[in-house]
């Protein structure tokens, strides 16, 4: 991989002020599962989102990934104002700034390697030859250039990961946004996706945002955001020792 950026810069890819999030309940009424949730993301930077089941990661995922909208508050991805856009505008934002990684792979089981990297080109409406030419990169970026006519069915656990991360690079994003992205590969095999992420963050300077419930994933990237109760109770350096979130 050739090197581009190393560290951190000042261009803020998310800026969440304030936001909060509520859900009707059928008995009437709404439950809030976020608050005041507030915090930036620069170009370059790893961060994790970590927190145990019902604290609000994944809901807080959600509207970072232009899947869901806050209740209130606002939030700004590469500086354009994301906060009341349609479903339909959002599906566009998704398809331009964001990347995703998923925790089961989310691969088209009967088509190829090659077609799966190049679906969101083909969301774009770039022409064949250059969907081709850039799946081809993607998969030589990860590994698997050799592999390109093998169905996912074929392929073990951590290489259908490498798949939905050459997919998920395939469109240029400004984000890379990885949901549990080893839940569901063996500890070996995870810990080589991690330290995989970790590459593309060093070495090509990719802006990565994991949503983790597990501190020694959380270990991997530079920054943590601990959210519990739907609130921030840490947003720093990774600690070396979990114990420092509870306090």
């Amino acid at each position: 991989m050739q090197k581009k950026v190393t560290k951190s810069s000042d261009i803020k890819i998310i800026s969440m002020k304030k936001i909060c999030k509520s859900f009707p309940l059928e008995m009437g009424g709404d439950q809030q599962v976020l608050f005041d949730i507030t915090f930036d993301v620069r170009q370059g930077e790893f961060v994790s989102i970590m927190g145990p089941s019902g604290s609000g990661k994944s809901t807080c995922m959600n509207i970072i990934g232009a899947l869901d909208t806050p209740t209130s508050g606002t939030y700004e991805l590469y500086g354009r104002d994301v906060t009341h856009l349609t479903s339909d505008e959002l599906a566009v934002v998704r398809n331009e700034y964001i990347g995703f990684v998923f925790q089961q792979f989310n691969l088209l089981s009967k088509r190829s390697v090659l077609d799966n990297v190049m679906l969101p080109l083909m969301y774009r409406g770039l022409p064949m030859d250059e969907r081709i030419h850039r799946a081809r990169e993607m998969l030589r970026r990860v590994g698997l250039e050799k592999f390109e006519t093998y169905l996912p069915t074929q392929l073990s656990g951590g290489m259908k990961q490498r798949v939905a991360i050459a997919r998920a690079l395939a469109g240029d994003p400004k984000l890379i946004l990885a949901d549990e992205p080893t839940g569901a590969l063996d500890s070996k095999m995870g810990n080589d996706i991690l330290s995989f992420f970790k590459k593309l963050n060093q070495e090509m300077g990719i802006t990565i945002v994991m949503i983790t419930h597990e501190f020694e994933i959380a270990q991997y990237s530079n920054r943590l955001i601990h959210i519990y109760d739907g609130r921030i109770t840490y947003d720093g350096r990774v600690p070396r020792d979990e114990r420092a979130l509870q306090q």
